[in-house]
This record gives structure tokens, sequence and C-alpha cells, in this order.
């Protein structure tokens, strides 16, 4: 292993190991929480643009598993058909793995994908770091590797990388083309793209419906269907605004519509409410969220760097669950028509399912 380093934009710098591809790579730093499912989250489209560091010590230990589509093209243990974060940052990476299912190292797995990664460093700092000055940039920079934040230092000025915040990753993200999936004889449902997790592809299926994949621009007002679903996705949801003209047209119909992650800020802003990014946002499998009106919590999933700003909706709109760590808006509805969405995951995948009945919830609709 190559010696490498971690710059980070306020000037920061852990130094550890490279492994995966021998290459640099710059990009928003975040953290997870997670303990595990690092495969899911590494093909995981929301983190597009980030480079992402796992919390939890040992990474590695089970491999990766070989993924085999299903009948309908879906992946069966990943979330996309491949990698999206932009690198890697980890404690402890575990060179011997072992499970039933493992077919290759996650070393080897990030070298066919091109993903650099750095471990050795103290996770537990470089967390505390994002915790208290936000989400920023950084570089992962071995041995032997040009970048211009090598030798960056902040006297030097701006730090030298894009901010991916500024990029549409949900353009980079989404489907190219119209896909379809499950049973022609089902209910239909339009999925609009924004950087969909298989999981939730999956979610549908398995409960006989008919899917139609529509890339995220796509003016799915032309189709025939019994309901909406707009997906999670990465990035800045402000930019997304032919898709929110289009889920406003969509609203005319008063059909059910319902959104996951980015589909819940898409469907904020399409009301009239607006969005705001997060210090250092939610990425983790045991965030607490209150239903709207009671006492019941739930532990989620969640991925994700904006928000709604619940001061900004409308007054026909309410929210659904509410954050209980930081009081931030994790699902919104409208007070009379069939509109509601969820900022978490209820398909989890890797992560808890308590919420997966909002899936049947939405399909009771149609």
């Amino acid at each position: 292993m190559k010696k490498a380093k971690l710059i980070l934009a306020n000037g920061r710098v852990f130094e550890g190991k490279s492994f995966g591809y021998d290459g640099p790579c710059d990009g928003e730093v975040v953290f997870s929480t997670a303990m595990v499912g690092y495969p899911e989250s590494l093909t995981d489209p929301s983190y597009s643009g980030q480079i992402l560091c796992v919390t939890f010590p040992l990474i590695g230990n089970y491999g990766i598993p070989k993924d085999t589509p299903d009948e309908w093209g879906i992946c069966t243990r990943f979330e996309s058909e491949h990698i999206h974060v932009r690198g890697l940052v980890i404690a402890q990476y575990s060179e011997e793995f072992s499970h039933y299912d493992a077919v290759e190292s996650l070393s080897d797995w990030l070298k066919k994908e091109r993903i650099p990664g750095i471990c050795g460093i103290d996770t537990r700092e470089l967390t505390k770091v994002l915790r208290e000055e936000g989400a920023m940039l950084g570089a992962i920079v071995a041995e032997g590797q040009e970048h211009p934040a090598k030798d960056w230092r902040p006297e030097d000025g701006a730090f030298p990388a894009p901010d991916p915040n500024l990029d549409n990753q949900v353009a980079i993200v989404s489907c190219k083309e119209i896909k379809e999936y499950g049973p022609r004889d089902g209910k239909t449902v339009v999925l609009v793209d924004c950087g969909v997790k298989h999981q939730i592809l999956r979610c549908f299926v398995e409960r006989g419906i008919h899917l139609i994949r529509v890339p995220w621009d796509y003016d799915f007002n032309s189709l025939e269907w019994d309901g909406l679903f707009i997906s999670n996705g990465p990035g800045n949801p402000s930019l997304c605004s032919v898709t929110v003209e289009h889920i406003r047209e969509a609203m005319k119909r008063e059909k059910p519509i319902f959104g996951i992650c980015m589909g819940n800020q898409l469907l904020g802003i399409s009301a009239g409410a607006r969005t705001f990014k997060l210090k250092y946002g939610h990425r983790s499998h045991n965030q607490p969220v209150r239903l709207a009106g009671t006492d019941r919590c739930y532990i989620t999933s969640q991925n994700h760097g904006f928000a709604i700003d619940e001061s900004t909706l409308p007054a026909e709109w309410q929210p659904l669950f509410t954050n209980m760590n930081d009081g931030t808006n994790e699902g919104i509805r409208h007070i009379s028509r069939p509109f509601y969405s969820a900022q978490f995951h209820p398909e989890a995948s890797s992560g808890p399912t308590d919420t997966e009945f909002l899936f049947d919830e939405f399909i009771s609709r149609l």
C-alpha cells in the first residue's frame, strides 16, 4: 500500500495508506455512521460527487457479492449498476474477507470501478471535523500521484477542486431512456428517476406494480398512469426546475404522488416551499423520526444533504415526519389530496425496514 493523504478544504490533512484504484480523486467529503452495507452504500446514486467516510472501524471483512440481475434487469445485491462515490475513507481495511456469497475483495472491486480509497486514518477525528465545520471539499492523493490539491495550503486561496453541489448530479445519475418493470396487468406507476436505488424498484415490482421508469427531465404527463413516484437522488434539488414543473402539472390530475429523499424535496419545492443545505447531512441507518401528531417514532435509513424548510410550506401542506435529532423535516403531506413524501428511505437496503409500509399505503391509494 502506498502512503496517501486526505486533504480537506479547511487545511487539515489526514495521512494513511492507499487501497483500491491507484489514482487521485476529489469531491465533497461526507460521513456515514452505518455499521453494515458498504456494497449498498457505495452503489447508492445519492452519493454521486462525494468522498464517503465510513465511521465503522472495520470495512471489507465480508467482501463483495456477485450481482446477478433479476428477470427485469434489476440488481439483486447492489443499489445500481456501478459505484457512485468518488472515493472511500475508512479506518481499517480488512484484506482477508469471508462470506459465503463473496466473490472478490473490496479493494479489487474499487480497482475495477476506478475508485480510490484511503485507510489507516482516524475516522473519529475526521467525523468530528465534519460535524463541527460541516461537509467540505477534499481530495485523496497517494504517493507519486498529481493533483492540484497535493501541496495546497489555505493561504493559496480557494480549494482547487470543483464543488459537486454546483453541478446537476441528478442529471448525471438518472437513466437516459424509459425502462419498464413488473407485470403489465398491474396498476401503473411512473417513477421519475432522480438517482433511484434498485431496492425501490424491487419494492414496487414485488407488489405487482407495472413500473415505468423515466429520466429526471422527461415529461411524464404525456403518459397514462395510476400513480407518480419521485425517487431519491444526489445533490442540490434547486437544479431540478424542469422536474418541478412536471410535478406541478401532475398535481392537477389529483392522482396519488409519493416521493422519497430527493423526491420529498422536489415535491416540497413543487408545492411552493424552499430547501436548504444541511451542515453535514443525514447519512446512517439509525435516524429517529416522529410521525406528526403522534408520539410514534421510527428508526430510518437516510442519505441526504438538503432538507425542506418547514416554515415555507403553504397552508394546504403539513409536515408528515420530523427528525428527532435536529428537528428538521422528514416528510410532508397535502391536507386533502393524495400527495405525500418521506425524506428517509423506507425501502432501507441496507438498513431498518420499519417504514416499508409507506409503499403499501401508496399502492392502496392507486
